[in-house]
């Protein structure tokens, strides 16, 4: 089995190293100095007080590696079209193509049944490039648990979690996912296969909805914001508002708001992904995370204020710090 991740950062390298250090055939596309760190020294990750060092494929050429059985997408949802294009070197006539990524992605809409069968979500998607470039009927669905971070250029540092739930966007418990999950499975993570994939991608996306754009206005952690009255009201208005979107697609939510918001409290003084893309002046990852969900809700007429209204400022706190390019 060959498998390719596209986007070696801190979840793919981990990833990587992990399907590496068990013998899977793994090959990483990634760039810059984090990529010659690679291909000069190997790839490490520290994990559990222990250092693995592995030699994966390096590249940040798709063709070099041609097709993959799987092509495991671990960037962020903003710079999934940039790659759509080169990707393509690496697809056969049966590549899957995992979507580890956060928020709402491109292929939502895909096998969902009824009456938004096959819809466009324009936020992530506006000109229909990704659903042509990268074919739906490819896509297996992953909820991404883990937190890593690269502390240094080919350096992988693991903090908690190694679970990577996958799930067909049929909900059909087909050969290839059950392929991949013993893969992964053999590699020391945890890979469930659930038959309602978005069920679990609005558990993670129900917290991004809210503690990300919160955190980017306030510059709080989740401990901070969960624990002072005003930003607990502002983030579980904003999760209410969420799950009657997602309710109203036929999402089934197994927890409620509050303990929900408790377990993003427990995770203690940490910032969201999106405050340290905002410190760091990079992309942040407002579209797949926030602008999807209130689309939805305008599509299925459900009203969302206190959303649109976190957006709005969001938005307009990207764009002055140039982190926004829309």
């Amino acid at each position: 089995m060959k498998i390719c991740i596209y986007g070696a950062g801190a979840i793919g390298g981990y990833l990587g190293a992990m399907l590496s250090a068990a013998g899977s055939d793994v090959s990483l596309i990634a760039r810059g100095p984090h990529l010659q760190a690679m291909q000069e020294n190997g790839l490490e990750l520290k994990i559990d007080g222990s250092e693995i060092v592995t030699h994966p494929t390096c590249t940040d050429d798709p063709a070099e590696v041609g097709p993959q059985d799987f092509v495991i997408i671990t960037l962020k949802a903003h710079s999934v079209p940039a790659i759509s294009q080169p990707l393509q070197a690496l697809l056969g006539p049966e590549t899957a193509i995992v979507t580890a990524i956060n928020g709402v992605p491109w292929w939502y809409f895909y096998k969902i049944g009824g009456k938004h069968e096959g819809h466009r979500v324009a936020s992530v998607d506006p000109d229909g490039q990704l659903w042509s470039d990268l074919a739906p009927e490819r896509v297996i669905g992953s909820v991404v648990y883990p937190a890593t971070e690269v502390i240094a250029p080919g350096v992988i540092e693991h903090q908690y979690g190694e679970r990577f739930v996958l799930g067909e966007p049929s909900g059909e418990k087909t050969e290839r996912i059950q392929a991949l999950s013993k893969e992964l499975i053999a590699a020391g993570l945890k890979a469930p296969i659930r038959p309602r994939i978005r069920d679990e991608m609005w558990v993670k996306l129900w917290g991004n909805l809210s503690f990300n754009p919160v955190s980017a206005l306030t510059g709080a952690t989740l401990k901070t914001m969960a624990e002072d009255s005003g930003t607990r009201a502002i983030i579980r208005a904003m999760m209410i508002e969420g799950q009657q979107v997602g309710e109203a697609l036929g999402v089934n939510f197994k927890i409620d708001v509050d303990a929900r918001i408790d377990g993003a409290r427990n995770v203690g003084e940490h910032k969201t992904s999106m405050l340290q893309d905002l410190e760091l002046g990079r992309p942040m990852e407002i579209d797949a995370l926030v602008t999807a969900v209130a689309e939805m809700g305008n599509m299925v007429g459900i009203d969302t204020p206190t959303i649109d209204t976190v957006l709005a400022l969001v938005i307009q706190k990207a764009r002055q710090a140039g982190c926004y390019g829309q």
